[in-house]
């Protein structure tokens, strides 16, 4: 390049490959985009942090409120109204029907004077006779400890077996018209595989102290003295199931060679057969029956640590013993 020519073009600077002359402070612009890009990824990064953090605390604090800050709905009404209890599910150990969950609740709503009655809904096909007899016999208690109060059973889907079993120590009993209700009886339910076993060649080996202890077990043969034992233990304990319902139900039972079979019916039949009194609901007995249309449930709710618990594992190992205790031989209201 001669010498004209470059004083020519000094004015701009060296040409770029392309021919085209590159401006004086490119770099500071450059330097200065990406300062500025890098800012703003790091503001809009901390304001994502900040975000996340304050869902995470939203989270927390909602927890605990569950957990914590949730009073009884009874606290927050002052004045007459109906206490409800409900029994959903099977009765048993360690579940919502069982008896250290339905007691408390029973006592709390007894107790409360503003409570001038108390609704017993139920929605269940059974369980655990004992259970269903610690809980039955409870309700026998309150009734005569506050006499004034009363206790009306109403059935939603289904009150039979064990759930009938405490519907029965009930000042009435309201159904729907559809309802099931009854299953007056007892089971014992497994199951054996000994001809199975004798198929396939296999051999059961179990030693025990004692010609009986292993009654019920599934790989051995039941002699009849044990199904004679087991059915004197079932018969035993629907005796008591019938002398709950008579005791319970009194002139108001129309009996029949069927009331105590095991069948179960719609609940316009059980009405006829003096089973239950009457239709209803949980809102029309509050209003008709114990004029107190305010209705506050009493009925003890798992909090959110047990939900978590049950939801991550607990339920797993309910599983499993439920699945190991089935084939125990235990009499049940179902």
């Amino acid at each position: 390049m001669s010498e004209n020519n470059y004083e020519q073009h000094g004015q701009q600077g060296p040409i770029a490959s392309g021919g085209a002359p590159r401006r004086e402070g490119w770099e500071r612009e450059v330097l200065e985009k990406l300062a500025f890009a890098t800012l703003a990824e790091q503001r809009s990064r901390r304001r994502w942090n900040i975000f996340f953090r304050f869902m995470t605390l939203g989270v927390i604090a909602l927890g605990i409120w569950m957990t914590f800050g949730m009073t009884n709905k009874e606290d927050q009404v002052v004045g007459p109204h109906t206490a409800l209890i409900e029994i959903d599910g099977t009765i048993e150990s360690g579940t919502p029907g069982a008896a250290d969950a339905v007691i408390p609740a029973l006592n709390r709503a007894y107790s409360d004077a503003n409570a001038v009655g108390i609704v017993l809904r139920i929605n269940s096909p059974g369980g655990s006779p004992v259970q269903a007899g610690i809980i039955n016999d409870e309700i026998q208690r309150l009734r005569k400890e506050f006499p004034k109060k009363p206790l009306y059973v109403v059935v939603d889907e289904i009150c039979a077996s064990g759930g009938y079993y405490i519907a029965a120590a009930a000042d009435k009993i309201f159904v729907n018209k559809a309802s099931i209700v009854g299953s007056i009886g007892v089971l014992m339910e497994g199951f054996g595989f000994t001809g199975l076993m004798d198929k396939v060649g296999v051999e059961r080996r179990l030693m025990t102290a004692g010609e009986n202890k292993g009654f019920m077990d599934p790989f051995s043969p039941q002699s009849t003295k044990q199904k004679t034992f087991a059915q004197d233990m079932l018969n035993e304990v629907h005796q008591q199931f019938i002398d709950v319902v008579r005791q319970g139900r009194g002139n108001r039972l129309k009996e029949t060679p069927e009331t105590f079979s095991g069948l179960f019916w719609s609940g316009s039949k059980s009405v006829e057969m003096g089973l239950a009194d009457g239709f209803g609901t949980v809102d029309s007995v509050a209003r008709d029956e114990l004029k107190a249309e305010d209705i506050i449930d009493y009925t003890q709710h798992e909090g959110l640590s047990e939900r978590l618990l049950k939801k991550f594992g607990g339920a797993v190992g309910t599983a499993v013993m439920a699945s190991i205790s089935s084939s125990s031989g235990k009499p049940s209201l179902r």
